[in-house]
């Protein structure tokens, strides 16, 4: 990727690249997984009476053309999935309609689920891009290849932190309730050099669309949470 292009990049997005535009395309290029936290990172983070927090389409279709860059880029699906601290009805509806590969609920302590899925899936944490926004994901955070911090104005402190101690690549211009994981999905593709070719692949429905549509709809999500402190596969309907 040339220095004109990465410095194209860095004027482009407004949020702050405390790894650089080359550094960050560079990390890209080892990243086999994509794992999201729920709460403030897809909404605001207000809950529901059953505890649920929403999603936004918007954030959706920059994930699934995010997924689809990757499988440009090395024939295969990404590992996706969500680490969250709780039970989240609407995390598992998105998690299931969008063929996640995990879902990771009621676990307080976030690098046991992160380690758990490495082992699932056979990959090591600096292959993740993990994208979250507070205090407890911030262990996570320094074990993982790529991490987006999605930015808010109101822990300018913690913010700071993440970019003194570098527990963040890049932190979002926009917050959680405004469409931050879009901003965070639209920089990664345009740091793969592939982010043309991905959405005009999509704007035809091309058959190399449909055939990563394909594989991407044949996983459903393994659900896990803490059972007698050991993490268990459960079904969270019950």
């Amino acid at each position: 990727m040339t220095n004109i292009y990465t410095d194209f990049i860095q004027n482009a997005f407004s949020g702050t690249f405390v790894t650089g535009a080359s550094e960050l395309g560079m990390k890209l290029d080892r990243i086999n997984a994509y794992i999201f936290d729920w709460d403030g990172v897809f909404n605001n983070g207000s809950k529901g009476a059953d505890g649920s927090s929403p999603f936004n389409e918007v954030d959706s279709m920059g994930i699934n053309m995010l997924r689809y860059n990757h499988y440009i880029r090395k024939s295969l699906n990404p590992i996706a999935g969500i680490i969250t601290g709780e039970k989240n009805p609407v995390a598992f509806t998105f998690s299931r309609r969008e063929h996640f590969h995990a879902v990771y609920y009621g676990i307080k302590n976030k690098k046991d689920a992160l380690m758990h899925l490495c082992e699932a899936h056979d990959i090591q944490p600096d292959e993740v891009a993990y994208f979250f926004d507070d205090i407890t994901d911030l262990e996570v955070a320094s074990m993982c290849g790529i991490r987006i911090m999605v930015g808010r104005n109101c822990n300018p402190m913690l913010v700071n932190m993440a970019k003194e101690k570098h527990l963040a690549d890049y932190i979002t211009s926009k917050d959680g309730g405004n469409n931050a994981i879009r901003e965070a999905t639209e920089l990664l593709k345009a740091l793969s050099g592939k982010y043309d070719e991905t959405i005009m692949q999509r704007s035809i429905y091309s058959e190399h669309y449909r055939d990563y549509l394909n594989s991407r709809n044949i996983p459903s999500p393994a659900f896990y949470t803490v059972t007698d402190s050991k993490i268990s596969e459960t079904n969270p309907l019950i």
